[in-house]
């Protein structure tokens, strides 16, 4: 058994990651749920195997930062395959890995749902836009894709700053440069504070971690650049507070005032199974920055700004439980998967009913008995 053929079949299957588990067969998530993979059901992995797999896509290098650090990020292409973002870890009974499979291409906006009020914001010519959600809910072909419309509308200087890189872009009509912490640079911080002396219009901050970089996206976004950045927060007012809630207390009104001004939009995402056969679908939260809501960031007031979001669907707002609802209209989900992920699970019932979704309504077994 080697990785190579594990690769391949995984790709061919349609998973979205592969686990390398020592005690297990190789493993792939596809459609959400996690199973051994098509051909090595009987290969249960040894300690010894597991270990020889997971080198065996690694460079000496990356081996000994490995060794010393027990824990690695990277990435790597298999020409005519795919690329994969890979975690080497070390768990009680040895080295493991998690690759999620990247495609060599980047999806269009068309094939990703993403909606008018999106788009639009690649038009931007400065501010802050933030793609948040869980682990492999999609942020990063998101931003791809807009990224990648951009690169084909407008002729300018984009730089990435990654850990690891994912997408690769071929530079179309702007010059694109991507940078790997790690590899080509030591943190983001340190790619960050480079990066306004390096001429670039668009940058993209692969995650927001601490206070520095969170504060330098900020400022790079206040001082005439459009900034995108990702972090792991469920829905726009929790975004916002995050943010804030990094800075100590005497600086948390400033950046208040700061982000009022500065953050044009947070896209919350999440991705559901479809009822039947496979693939996930994207449910996503859209909050543009009005002056009402810059109002509402500015006075710490973020209680407030769902009633903003809802009615400011002329905007192209939207909040989540909406949109969950929609799709379980629309036959794209299951009211059961829609209301596991609700952050209001009753109001999603109310609006699937208010509907008349009832070929849906029976999908969840507590509508039968009402």
């Amino acid at each position: 058994m080697e990785m190579l053929d594990i690769l391949k079949t995984a790709v061919e299957t349609g998973a979205s990651d592969i686990h390398i588990f020592i005690g297990k067969p190789p493993m792939v998530r596809i459609g959400g749920k996690v199973d051994p993979l098509v051909g090595f059901e009987e290969n249960e992995l040894t300690a010894e195997e597991s270990k020889r797999l997971v080198y065996s896509i690694l460079y000496e290098e990356q081996i000994q930062r490995f060794e010393e650090n027990m824990e690695l990020d990277s990435s790597f292409e298999i020409p005519n395959l795919s690329r994969f973002r890979v975690n080497v870890l070390v768990q009680k009974n040895g080295v493991e890995a998690v690759l999620r499979i990247i495609s060599s291409t980047i999806p269009r906006a068309e094939e990703l749902s993403i909606p008018k009020a999106i788009l639009e914001l690649t038009k931007l010519p400065r501010g802050l836009i933030l793609v948040t959600g869980p682990t492999g809910s999609g942020k990063s072909t998101t931003l791809a894709s807009l990224l990648d419309i951009i690169n084909q509308e407008r002729k300018e200087h984009i730089l990435t700053i990654e850990d690891p890189i994912e997408y690769v872009y071929e530079s179309k009509n702007c010059i694109v440069r991507q940078r790997e912490v790690g590899t080509n640079t030591l943190s983001f911080n340190n790619a960050l504070k480079s990066a306004l002396r390096q001429d670039p219009d668009v940058i993209l901050v692969g995650e927001m971690r601490d206070l520095e970089t969170i504060s330098l996206a900020i400022s790079a976004a206040e001082t005439g650049h459009l900034v995108f950045g990702t972090l792991h927060t469920q829905d726009a007012p929790q975004t916002i507070d995050r943010i804030v809630d990094v800075f100590p207390s005497h600086q948390q009104e400033q950046v208040r005032t700061q982000l009022a001004t500065a953050l044009k939009a947070v896209i919350c995402q999440q991705l559901l199974p479809k009822p039947k056969g496979k693939g996930r679908v994207v449910a996503r939260e859209i909050m543009i920055v009005t002056p009402a809501i810059a109002n509402l960031i500015r006075e710490s007031k973020t209680y407030m700004i769902y009633s903003s979001i809802e009615t400011g669907t002329k905007y192209g707002m939207i909040n989540m439980d909406t949109h969950l609802s929609q799709l379980v209209k629309e036959k794209k989900i299951s009211l059961a998967d829609a209301v596991s992920k609700a952050h209001n699970p009753e109001q999603v019932r109310q609006k699937v009913s208010s509907a008349g979704g009832r070929a849906d309504m029976v999908t969840d077994p507590s509508l039968k008995r009402r």
